[in-house]
């Protein structure tokens, strides 16, 4: 029970960010002592940050101002997408988990629940994230530093690439121009993105609403290269069909996650 109650304030924690210790306790289902104590432990443990009458998730990482500004937009949506990100992982298998905000939620997820998985990834703040997680192995590839994103890109990188297969890819986005395809800001990381798509079995894209109908310089891909899309509830409901008709799987994310096949 007391292993439940532990995963159970890390959920909490997770999807609403920090928390009075009142709104905890009701949340739990545990008397006020109890929970101190639990708190006690996922502090020890450097899950948790004890704060001011309650407690929030430890900083993962430590990263520049810009990305973690990133990090920060659309933090509801992000979260839903990334449980619903979640539950798709299979325990056992190879992921890789780009350097992308909405990919850290789910790395941030994945630390709070473990599974037995082989992880790779070119982000920084990601591996960070799943250090000394419980069942995760993690791999960093190597490569040139780009500090805009904590992500390691270039040639190196994309020849590690070349030489392995992931059964599920977990990839984030800068934007999606009205023409369906994904774009980056960056060469670098447009040109690493689109060999990670061409390295997987699953293709998942994790991107909230405000990444749709948005312009940026470098194309990736099609949306239609990704096998899944995860998005979250105020995506419009046109773009919502355009995904379908392009034969990708959809899922929204939200309190009522609805997944849906493809057209």
């Amino acid at each position: 029970m007391k292993d439940d109650r532990l995963n159970r304030i890390r959920h909490y924690l997770y999807l609403n960010g920090p928390s009075n210790i009142n709104d905890l306790a009701s949340a739990i289902g545990a008397s006020l002592p109890t929970l101190r104590r639990d708190l006690v432990v996922l502090e020890e443990e450097g899950v948790i940050d004890r704060v001011h009458g309650g407690a929030r998730l430890a900083a993962g990482s430590n990263v520049e101002v810009s990305f973690n500004e990133r990090e920060s937009e659309n933090a509801d949506a992000k979260r839903a997408i990334a449980d619903a990100a979640y539950k798709m992982l299979k325990p056992h298998s190879t992921v890789f988990l780009d350097a992308g905000t909405t990919v850290l939620q789910l790395a941030q997820r994945l630390r709070i629940e473990p599974l037995p998985l082989t992880v790779f990834t070119n982000g920084l703040a990601v591996a960070q994230a799943l250090l000394n997680t419980p069942k995760v192995k993690v791999t960093v590839l190597g490569g040139n530093l780009r500090n805009e994103n904590a992500s390691l890109v270039g040639p190196l990188a994309e020849s590690m690439l070349d030489r392995l297969w992931f059964d599920q890819l977990f990839l984030g986005a800068s934007a999606i121009k009205d023409d369906g395809a994904i774009y980056s800001i960056d060469l670098s990381e447009a040109s690493i993105n689109a060999r990670m798509l061409g390295r997987s079995t699953e293709r998942i894209l994790l991107a909230d609403h405000s990444k749709f109908a948005r312009a940026a310089t470098y194309l990736v891909a099609p949306l239609s290269a990704c096998t899944h899309s995860i998005t979250d509830q105020d995506v419009p409901p046109d773009w919502q069909q355009r995904i379908r008709n392009m034969g990708v799987h959809l899922t929204i994310g939200g309190d009522a996650t609805v997944e849906e096949t493809a057209a």
